[in-house]
């Protein structure tokens, strides 16, 4: 008798249909306290796992109440491997009939096609000895500064060519760090972590799990407002269309004023010296901190340490930091310079719930290729592409481009290219 109503049981839960859900449902799962994403048509509640996400519990959330599918296989080169973890939260499937109801699903197949086609190129595998090359010459960058003043002194010429020379370190780890933290250099995060913490941390004095946190935000909603920190700047200026009109009203109702009209002429004296010099000097602190994430802290001190030793028998306590500093102003004038041209002369508005391609491309441009774009951009110049496919290696992103661009003109998704006076 028992056994017999055991094994009833057991074909029960065999033959039970599956839990089905509309996408109204699931977007009804859109708060901060329950939140529901849908990847390759299964639903999961990711609402207590979103905390304990490898990529940070933000970006994850940013697709709560969503279809996550595309910007899931964007962000992980193992998809297999990473869906095992989702097994757990699983709590229905897509209704058939709601998949064929959704708009714009032939453009996620095609883009979907156009990822396959860029594997089977090889376009994902990377250049060893083009990366090994982007550090050496970082490194001799950073090298010649220091030997700069330490053989010619502190006069005018040579402090300015150290500085310089520091800069260009500085900023071309920028775009290198950049591509350990997207997985791009050796294609498993468990290695290039580690990696990715050394490199930022040693030189440039930055968290690697800060940098995900805020960057990997950016690329999952672009030029989203409240969802993309690149965006977040409400407090000094305001962006694109949008955004001014929901500032406008927010400070009338708490009777705030800032004469944004003027933000024109005050960018340049308050963005680029406020950014790197201070903000992010700050935030990467406060949250490496916070977060206790302690490797990332050892190397962000060892690069203190570093440049307090090497500098301060010529310069002096207050000169290293002065040199310091006026280092982080030259390299946030640069990365300015780079991220205006790509992202903020493109839309800036709530999030629409688009495609991914359509997503991307509407918030990215591209910028004229050149062997001094290339390196001055950090291959950034392929803005579109390397939205689109972030963990692409940045030195095959040229390749893809005439296939993306063919894909916009199917599906009318405008496609812009700027030609940069650098």
């Amino acid at each position: 008798m028992g056994k017999g109503g055991k094994a009833d049981e057991k074909v029960e839960s065999e033959t039970r249909l599956p839990n089905y859900y509309d996408w109204e449902q699931v977007k009804q799962h859109s708060s901060s306290t329950d939140k529901w994403i849908v990847i390759e048509n299964e639903v999961y509640n990711i609402t207590e796992w979103s905390r304990r996400h490898p990529g940070g519990t933000k970006v994850i959330s940013h697709y709560a109440g969503q279809d996550g599918t595309e910007a899931f296989r964007a962000f992980h080169n193992n998809v297999d491997y990473v869906k095992k973890y989702l097994k757990p939260l699983h709590v229905g499937t897509i209704d058939p009939k709601a998949r064929l109801s959704r708009k714009d699903d032939e453009m996620r197949k095609d883009f979907e096609e156009l990822r396959k086609t860029a594997r089977a190129m090889g376009l994902f595998k990377p250049s060893i000895l083009f990366f090994i090359f982007g550090v050496a010459h970082i490194l001799f960058c950073e090298f010649l500064a220091y030997y700069v003043i330490a053989t010619w002194g502190i006069g005018w010429l040579p402090y300015t060519i150290s500085v310089l020379f520091y800069t260009v370190a500085q900023s071309q780890m920028g775009w290198t760090q950049h591509d350990y933290g997207h997985a791009s250099v050796i294609g498993r995060r468990k290695f290039e972590r580690p990696l990715h913490s050394f490199l930022i941390g040693f030189v440039k004095g930055a968290g690697a799990d800060w940098w995900s946190h805020m960057h990997y935000q950016h690329h999952a909603k672009p030029n989203v407002i409240n969802k993309d920190p690149d965006v977040r700047m409400e407090m000094l200026f305001v962006l694109g269309e949008k955004m001014p009109v929901k500032i406008a009203k927010k400070n009338a109702a708490k009777g705030k004023t800032m004469p944004y009209n003027w933000q024109h002429h005050y960018f340049f004296l308050l963005g680029p010296p406020l950014l790197f010099p201070v903000y992010f000097q700050f935030m990467t602190f406060r949250h490496t901190i916070t977060r206790r994430q302690w490797m990332d802290l050892f190397w962000m001190m060892v690069c203190y340490t570093k440049i307090l030793y090497l500098y301060t028998p010529y310069l002096g306590v207050l000169g290293t930091v002065g040199f310091f500093f006026l280092i982080r102003l030259l390299e946030s004038h640069w990365f300015t310079w780079v991220s205006q041209s790509n992202h903020i002369v493109m839309a800036v508005e709530e999030d629409q719930d688009r495609p991914w391609l359509a997503a991307q491309l509407s918030a990215t441009c591209d910028i004229e290729k050149s062997l001094f774009n290339d390196w001055f951009t950090g291959h950034l110049n392929f803005q579109i592409e390397h939205h689109l496919f972030p963990t692409m290696p940045r030195h095959n992103l040229h390749r893809i481009q005439p296939l993306a661009k063919s894909l916009c003109e199917k599906h009318g998704v405008p496609s812009t290219s700027e030609i940069a006076a650098v």
